[in-house]
């Protein structure tokens, strides 16, 4: 059996999955800090990484099927329990001390499920890595208008957290639904059964097979049983660039959004209104659903468009190119700030760099987490993958970190 009597994926089953599954591991987390943005909105970037590169590590060298539905459903049991205490009255010290456990399990499992997950997707062909990304752009785009229609409707932030709540818990569900349904979809059987006893998984792939020095186009048994074992040094070895990549393009995201972004005020007030309206929504706006708007939209574009190709030296250019966003955004109007002079002080800067930074996140980011496993052999796509993912989330990590010196250098 070879990649060119693969089986169609019927009415897109297997993209679809993976796209819920994708919304699944950012969703619940978004909507658990949307709770607390509605408050406290700057609360996210040490939160949300601080766990991520530990687990990811540990789920490098894991298998996936316990992982993924083990993983969904510690969260959801996590976020029934969370819905349920909304409505009982606690004291603070005692609430502050359980929300901490419930963040070390969700960020716990979450990296563990995002890790088995892109694990899984890197045995497929490279476009089914986009679902993925897709669906976790999605999330932040859904999390970031649910919270400007609470700001809207007035809601007690008792009944808006509870939604968010209720609502993460039927994704998580729906995403343990598709994921079990996943293994009995032919074109995923034709991957995942085989996978390592064949040379190619894509169109990609086989055009390598068919050069000139390849007189073996499909494997033998002999040729199975004697490839050597995955070794995941020599994976990275492969793949080093594309992991630096993804890295770097979360260390600058997440260094500057949004501990940054979120301290910028808007040089526009409305004079006729009582609250002003601009102070209320121009930070949810501009800044939680413009940046989340924009990264779905790139990481989306990846399924349509892949330039740079996966051996271009204008992919890492680009990548490193993003730096200057720290600068520009630095010197907004972001307030308050001790040390350097404001050059951008109009709200039109704020948002046209905002766009950019948005877009070129989720398009290189989906990228590069789509050629990673594309740069090695088939049997090793899956361990290639995870260890995309764990580089994933140390830009997290790192890019937390960086931002308490990117803020207290303004």
């Amino acid at each position: 059996m070879t990649a060119a009597n693969a089986p169609r994926d019927r009415y897109n089953a297997v993209w679809i999955i993976f796209f819920i599954l994708g919304l699944g591991t950012l969703l619940p987390w978004n909507f658990f800090m949307t709770a607390t943005m509605v408050t406290i909105v700057s609360l996210k970037p040490p939160l949300m990484t601080n766990f991520n590169g530990t687990f990811c590590c540990l789920n490098s060298i894991s298998g996936e099927l316990i992982l993924i539905s083990g993983s969904l459903s510690v969260i959801l049991v996590v976020f029934l329990i969370t819905a349920v205490l909304v409505k009982v009255e606690m004291e603070p010290l005692p609430f502050f001390a359980f929300t901490m456990i419930k963040i070390i399990c969700i960020n716990s499992f979450g990296a563990i499920l995002q890790g088995s997950l892109f694990g899984l997707a890197g045995m497929l062909p490279a476009s089914y890595t986009t679902p993925i990304m897709s669906g976790q752009g999605l999330a932040g785009t859904f999390a970031a208008f649910s919270m400007i229609c609470a700001l809207a409707s007035g809601s007690a932030l008792q009944d808006s957290a509870f939604g968010y709540f209720i609502t993460a818990c039927v994704v998580i569900l729906l995403a343990i639904v598709s994921y079990f349904a996943l293994p009995k979809m032919e074109f995923f059987q034709y991957y995942s059964e085989s996978n390592g006893s064949r040379s190619s998984s894509d169109e990609e792939n086989k055009m390598d097979l068919l050069k000139p020095g390849n007189k073996r186009p499909v494997l033998s048994l002999t040729d199975e049983e004697s490839r050597p074992a995955v070794s995941v040094f020599g994976i990275f070895k492969q793949i080093w660039v594309m992991a630096l990549s993804v890295c770097f393009v979360f260390t600058i995201t997440i260094g500057v959004f949004p501990a940054v972004t979120v301290d910028v005020k808007t040089t526009v007030s409305c004079h006729n209104c009582s609250v002003s309206f601009t102070d209320t929504y121009f930070i949810p706006v501009s800044c939680f659903l413009l940046f989340n708007l924009m990264d779905w939209a790139g990481r989306s574009l990846t399924a349509v468009c892949m330039w740079p190709g996966k051996d271009s030296i204008w992919l890492p250019i680009l990548v490193i190119a993003r730096l200057v966003f720290v600068p520009l955004f630095v010197l907004c109007n972001v307030q308050p700030r001790h040390y350097l002079p404001v050059v951008f002080s109009h709200d039109a800067w704020y948002i046209v760099f905002m766009i950019l930074f948005s877009f070129s996140n989720g398009y290189l980011a989906s990228l590069c987490m789509c050629f990673g496993p594309k740069k090695v052999s088939q049997h090793e796509a899956e361990t290639a993958g995870a260890i995309m993912a764990f580089f994933l989330s140390l830009g997290l990590a790192v890019g937390a970190a960086l931002s308490f010196a990117f803020r207290a250098m303004i």
